[in-house]
């Protein structure tokens, strides 16, 4: 459609009927000469309607449609009229919603695309980051490297693997994930945590239990 001024349609806040054929109580009408007219009486009666709330659909919709109208309702409380939706032909909403299906397949794909390419992402990242763990702390087992790189580096957690000195393999990062993962399996700290023994009385506690971890793994 050119650009032009809307035909506007009301939602009425109580029922009327139509100053031509008399039906009434109307859902939608259309004004005359400050009287209602119901849409088949305004020749609007064959439009479907399309609430709000999609706004590449309506757009596509209203393209389609070689007549349209704009459905407003008056807001008591802002003294206002406001849109609620739009009257388009049934076909042009109908190819509106294949194409907006289409768009949405299409985003569907390349969603999946990227959790594949950050999945793969993840593996490489944590590959790189076990082998680190093993560099710096050559005693660690295989298997707890491992399992540290792969709880540091989970995806959003916000833990040390996921910020930007550990993504860069940062030697303090990679450090604090293992000294981490000692502090909660190689010590008592969670059932001190669990006793009520405060946060960091707990780490003084068991600080030299790690150091002695992390001291026979660098050897």
């Amino acid at each position: 459609m050119g650009a032009g001024v809307d035909l506007v349609v009301v939602e009425p806040l109580k029922g009327r009927h139509c100053a031509e054929c008399r039906r009434g109580p109307l859902a939608l009408h259309v004004l005359e000469f400050n009287a209602p007219v119901c849409l088949d009486c305004a020749d609007l009666g064959h439009l479907v309607y399309l609430p709000r709330g999609s706004a590449a659909l309506t757009r596509r919709a209203r393209e389609a449609s070689s007549l349209c109208a704009v459905v407003v309702r008056f807001n008591r409380r802002r003294r206002r009229y406001e849109r609620q939706g739009l009257l388009v032909e049934e076909e042009a909403l109908a190819r509106a919603e294949s194409a907006c299906l289409a768009d949405a397949e299409v985003r569907a794909r390349r969603r999946e695309r990227d959790a594949l390419r950050r999945a793969a992402e993840d593996v490489r990242f944590t590959a790189a980051l076990t082998a680190e763990i093993r560099r710096l702390f050559p005693g660690c087992p295989a298997g707890r490297a491992a399992a540290v790189a792969a709880h540091a580096s989970v995806r959003g957690s916000g833990r040390v693997g996921r910020t930007a000195a550990g993504r860069s393999l940062d030697e303090g990062a990679v450090a604090a994930a293992v000294r981490a993962s000692v502090r909660h399996l190689d010590t008592p700290y969670d059932s001190l945590l669990m006793a009520g023994v405060e946060r960091h009385e707990a780490r003084a506690r068991v600080a030299p239990e790690i150091e002695a971890v992390l001291a026979s793994w660098r050897a």
